[in-house]
């Protein structure tokens, strides 16, 4: 049986000078998992060095500037790109700064349009009222002032009022304009305006409203300045179109260089001297400690250790972690088994076990050939990344394999989305080879058979006998495990260890005899069963002795026979529902059929345009809704009736460093 992958625990003693390579190395390898991501100065025998991630700054920078050019943030997780150096500090700088120019100018025309919009729509507002232009001081929350300065004044008078007035000019005399602010502004405005030799205009004291060319200066220079703001937009826009690439790869750049920077200021260093410990897979370990040679010249020591030979490891401290390892088809199912827990060190790997148990558990309770298509299709699509549907695409050949059993179920029951006409000739001729031709095959669809009823016992019958299967192969999974870490207690005695096992086996085949071959019950059965029931139930001082642990009864001989009835009640029902549980493996089956045959039903009532709808609706909440649920199912029998044979004790997943964009 497959096994978990071989670990070595290897040290690395880095110059100074060499580690920044040597970390850029190791994430870029992906094959090295740090022990230690922080030290504190307990375990440090001297003060880390800190340096200042200057290159987290630029790359917080450059990220705000991809927000303000209106980019999409990179999609990318791993990314495989040289460090940030000099160079592209300066580059990052001379982009910075000319996106910086853009933003101000962008600022200051928005801004402005702003309050030209806002006194343009106030003066608006008052442009009709009934009441004298010089009593409008008093109604709005818009100062204005309408009169004449020197032309050559009205720069400076700009730059001193700066954006908080609105100077518009008014017709074509440059020197007659309109000052507007808000009341709170009115002061310093009316200040620097007398500065610059402004002669307000008296307005007639029976003139209404706003005046018209006040109405107009503010409507030109709201257009003037929209223009402007179209303008600034085109011009980012044409900005971002070329210095895209640019900007992404310098992300890049300084998201690595920031990581870099992140991890050494973590290491256990002296003054010239970094320390690196982790691990990495045995098979990869020459190899890797070749190449840290080659890129150190030499200057790099480097040691490894065997697990057996880690102090942390022995004591307890510390799990060795776990790598499997296997081919893309096997490899779409390991996250089932690290969503429940990582298997241990050296322990056999379960994942084979469960991508056969998966596919073929999903195919009997999902058995229509068409609507299996659709996944195979799917999957299909995925891995050729036709189809991107975020993190799912790695589940492709999930997708590949539940298609395959589905379809392989259909052609058996004769579905064909939820029809069993098409597939009849098929059914003929496989039948035809084995006796009197008869479709489908297996009828699982509701009809008035009297053999229907045969059918789905056997149905049932043939799911608890998959139970037993994935029963007994976890319990066999979790002897061998048991054996190999010499835990010898708990591999001969307990509900999981080979007691359990000799238990669950005797009377499963002992029903089996009294129901099909007529035994009858002999003494020989009702001892062994007694005995094996006994050690499964009552065997914890058992596996205390045998272990070498002491007291053997730890708290007392009444505490033990207790524990033992509670054991006992807890072995028998834990064993049936085990064993009952896989009835609903049948159960789904049967009920999708059903729902095959109404949409069959309704498709038939309502005529041929309206059935080929409902054909369409009616597989398509099946494959999504269903599909779904019978997923739920399958892997909660796995989680239930398959892990908790051997998943006493988790494991730590191997997660070897790499660059992740962003951090």
């Amino acid at each position: 049986m497959a096994r978990t992958v071989e670990m070595r625990l290897v040290e690395l003693m880095s110059l100074k000078q060499d580690v920044a390579n040597v970390i850029e190395h190791l994430g870029k390898k992906g094959v090295f998992q740090f022990q230690q991501t922080k030290n504190s100065s307990s375990n440090s025998n001297t003060a880390n060095q800190k340096y200042e991630n200057i290159d987290k700054k630029f790359f917080d920078e450059l990220d705000s500037s991809r927000v303000f050019l209106k980019l999409d943030d990179l999609n990318e997780d791993e990314i495989l790109e040289n460090r940030a150096c000099d160079a592209d500090r300066d580059e990052a700088g001379k982009l910075l700064a000319n996106v910086s120019s853009l933003k101000e100018r962008y600022e200051q025309i928005t801004e402005n349009n702003k309050k030209i919009s806002d006194a343009y729509r106030e003066a608006s507002a008052f442009s009709n009222l009934q009441v004298s232009f010089d009593q409008l001081e008093h109604l709005s929350f818009l100062s204005m002032r309408i009169g004449k300065l020197p032309a050559t004044n009205i720069g400076q008078l700009k730059e001193a009022l700066g954006s908080s007035v609105i100077i518009v000019p008014l017709g074509e005399n440059s020197s007659s304009i309109l000052a507007a602010t808000s009341k709170k502004g009115r002061f310093a405005m009316d200040t620097e305006l007398k500065k610059a030799g402004f002669v307000e205009l008296n307005v007639p004291k029976d003139f209404k409203g706003v005046p018209e060319n006040a109405l107009e200066g503010l409507r030109l220079s709201l257009e003037q300045n929209n223009k402007q703001i179209d303008d600034i937009n085109e011009e980012i826009k044409n900005f971002a179109d070329t210095h895209k690439e640019l900007l992404f790869k310098l992300l890049k750049k300084f998201s690595i260089a920031s990581q870099i920077t992140d991890v050494q200021n973590s290491l256990e260093s002296t003054s010239l001297v970094y320390r690196l410990t982790g691990w990495i897979p045995a098979s990869e370990s020459q190899q890797f400690m070749k190449e840290i040679d080659e890129l150190t010249e030499g200057r790099t020591a480097i040691r490894e250790y065997l697990p057996s030979e880690v102090s942390s490891v022995i004591n307890g401290q510390e799990k060795v972690p776990v790598k499997l390892k296997h081919g893309p088809l096997i490899k779409s199912f390991e996250r089932m088994i690290f969503s429940y827990g990582s298997p241990l060190y050296r322990s056999i790997d379960p994942t084979p076990f469960v991508a056969v148990f998966f596919t073929i558990l999903f195919g009997i309770m999902f058995g229509d050939c068409g609507q299996g298509l659709v996944f195979l299709i799917l999957g299909i699509l995925m891995a050729l990344k036709v189809i991107k549907v975020g993190g799912w695409n790695k589940f492709a050949p999930v997708f590949m394999s539940i298609g395959v059993s589905s379809s392989i179920m259909g052609l058996i029951t004769g579905e064909f989305f939820a029809t069993e006409k098409l597939l009849e000739p098929f059914a003929l001729w496989v039948t035809g080879l084995f006796g009197t031709p008869h479709a489908p095959i297996v009828k699982m669809m509701p009809s008035s058979d009297p053999n229907s009823i045969k059918v789905i016992f056997g149905i049932f019958g043939v799911t608890i006998a998959l139970g037993f299967v994935i029963n007994s192969i976890g319990l066999v999974v979790n002897l061998i495990n048991k054996i190999r870490q010499k835990k010898w207690g708990s591999a001969f005695f307990g509900k999981t260890g080979l007691a359990g096992l000799l238990f669950f086996w005797y009377v499963v085949f002992f029903g089996i005899r009294l129901g099909f071959f007529s035994g009858s019950p002999m003494m020989f059965d009702w001892i062994f069963i007694g005995i094996t029931l006994f050690f499964a139930s009552f065997g914890e001082p058992f596996e205390r002795l045998l272990d070498g642990e002491r007291p053997v009864l730890e708290n007392g001989f009444g505490s033990m026979v207790i524990g033992g009835v509670v054991e006992l009640i807890e072995v028998i029902s834990t064993y049936l529902s085990s064993s009952i549980s896989f009835v609903r493996v049948g159960a789904f089956a049967l009920a999708h059929a059903v729902l095959g045959f109404i949409i069959h039903l309704m498709a038939n009532m309502v005529g041929p345009v309206g059935g080929i709808l409902v054909y369409i609706v009616g597989n398509a909440i099946v494959v999504v809704l269903e599909g779904m649920i019978v997923a739920i199912q399958v892997i909660r029998l796995q989680y239930y009736e398959f892990f908790s044979k051997f998943f006493g004790e988790t494991g730590t997943e191997f997660k070897p460093f790499k660059f992740h964009y962003g951090k």
